[in-house]
């Protein structure tokens, strides 16, 4: 493998493109209009402009990319996340092309693309599952028979797609069918795909999921844990490794049966195994991603791997090199999403110019960056501007490393998610660990942090107005 197109843009597009770099594997990078100046195309060895601005016009044309791909010389392709990266109609196009599709067959993408297929697949391996329906419903009154059965609250879920789309929970039988509809219709607008299933509605849930990679050999390994509790609107923000309540009999409990989810579908390469929580840690399958985690940073850090070169090992036939029991957990590491969001308005995106852009360094402080100052933020994308990865030998050195490199962080010209980042670490609840994903709801309003930066207002003038009358007493001093 001399050659790999990245098929994504920011900073994952550079994220592939540093390991490949230092395998000695050449790169390109694919870019629309808007993007024709983004960092991740000067990084590359290779550039090619594969379309306009809007994503079906250039980073989901999969056609394009392969022939692009072909035409410049590339054996592979790797897809990044998003965008085509679970599309198992153009892994298989790749694979079919000649070039090697970085990342798991189209079997498995389209398998565990589906949570009901999904949950199929692995209710042979004795893995625990939220109580529920494993098929497709949308009779009303099947709905309400199920519901009260299982007890409310209930969760409605669309089969395909993910962030939270088609995503209800009902506490009472008088709101089902109208939330059903909702679901229904969100479901397909979204993914072209209106199934929706019922479960059971976990209460103060956790989200914790397996890091696993898997060989062509029969091999797989769990990577350990990743805490991913914090988040807005079902979508993460804040992402830790390893979680703060997992004993290592759980741990090693829920790795085994994250490979055993890997296993029922005949997995390869890198993948997540998403499992729910509960207040008296009992654990449910939740849904597998077929791909690499925005968040894979964090198991990096304390496992001293790299997990795009294993990936990249794997796609050309390599078996894997190392043992479960080579592999240890060291220290703590934490990631904040930092997104062109605006935290004191429900989180919506902030369109801008980067007037100001400088990120933080220093010791345990990893950034994973895809913009540059002057640049704009395109609206046709999702917003993230960068990833800020803290590492300490404790998850309170972590946690101290996060706040202050959130504070040295500088960003002018848009809103962002770094004030939010910073409450989350000087929040009690979670500094403790005493948490889960309603941690948004329970814990944080925009008022919060207008009055904290309010504060720091007052602060600020009142130590300029200190100063500004020193300096003027200074000035009415006479000199001798």
């Amino acid at each position: 493998m001399k050659k790999i197109l990245v098929a994504n843009r920011g900073e994952i597009a550079i994220r592939v493109m540093k390991t490949a770099r230092q395998m000695g594997i050449k790169t390109v990078a694919v870019y629309s209009t808007v993007d024709r100046h983004a960092p991740h195309v000067t990084y590359a060895d290779e550039a090619v402009c594969i379309g306009e601005a809007p994503s079906k016009e250039s980073y989901l044309n999969g056609s394009r990319i392969i022939d692009e791909a072909k035409r410049l010389g590339a054996d592979a392709i790797h897809p990044g996340y998003g965008f085509l990266s679970e599309n198992a109609d153009f892994a298989d196009a790749v694979t079919k092309s000649g070039l090697i599709f970085i990342g798991p067959k189209p079997k498995a993408i389209r398998m565990m693309g589906s949570k009901l297929a999904a949950k199929e697949a692995v209710k042979n391996y004795d893995i625990p599952m939220v109580p529920g329906i494993d098929e497709a419903i949308a009779d009303i009154e099947k709905a309400k028979s199920i519901a009260k059965e299982i007890g409310f609250p209930i969760l409605i879920k669309a089969s395909a797609g993910g962030g939270g789309k088609g995503m209800r929970i009902v506490e009472q039988e008088k709101d089902l069918e109208s939330q059903m509809e909702r679901a229904i219709s969100e479901a397909t607008s979204a993914f072209g795909d209106g199934s929706v299933f019922i479960e059971k509605y976990v209460n103060s849930p956790r989200h914790i999921e397996i890091q696993i990679m898997a060989d062509a050999h029969g091999n797989i390994l769990y990577f350990f844990e990743r805490e991913c509790s914090i988040q807005r609107r079902h979508q993460k923000v804040v992402e830790e490794a390893p979680s703060a309540i997992l004993t290592p009999e759980l741990r090693k409990e829920m790795g085994i049966a994250a490979t055993k989810v890997a296993r029922s579908c005949d997995y390869l390469g890198a993948g997540t195994v998403e499992f729910l929580m509960d207040a008296d840690l009992n654990f449910y399958f939740l849904e597998m991603n077929t791909r690499l985690q925005v968040e894979h940073p964090v198991t990096e850090l304390i496992t001293d791997v790299d997990l795009v070169e294993l990936q990249i090992r794997v796609a050309r036939g390599e078996a894997l090199d190392m043992k479960q029991e080579d592999l240890k957990i060291k220290g703590h590491a934490l990631e904040l999403r930092v997104y062109a969001e605006d935290p004191l308005n429900n989180f919506l995106p902030s369109v801008g110019t980067l007037e100001r852009y400088r990120l933080p360094g220093g010791e345990g402080v990893r950034v994973d960056n895809g913009f540059k100052e002057g640049m704009e933020i395109p609206i046709y994308y999702d917003p993230m501007l960068s990833k800020l990865i803290t590492y300490g030998k404790s998850r309170e050195e972590a946690i101290q490393r996060l706040a202050k490199a959130i504070e040295e962080y500088e960003v002018e010209g848009v809103q962002t998610t770094l004030p939010f980042g910073l409450f989350v670490c000087e929040h009690e609840a979670f500094r403790s660990g005493n948490f889960d994903t309603h941690f948004v709801k329970d814990h944080y309003s925009p008022e919060i942090l207008k009055k904290k930066a309010l504060q720091e207002a007052e602060i600020a003038a009142y130590v300029a107005l200190k100063q500004y009358l020193q300096d003027q007493k200074l000035l009415r001093t006479p000199t001798s």
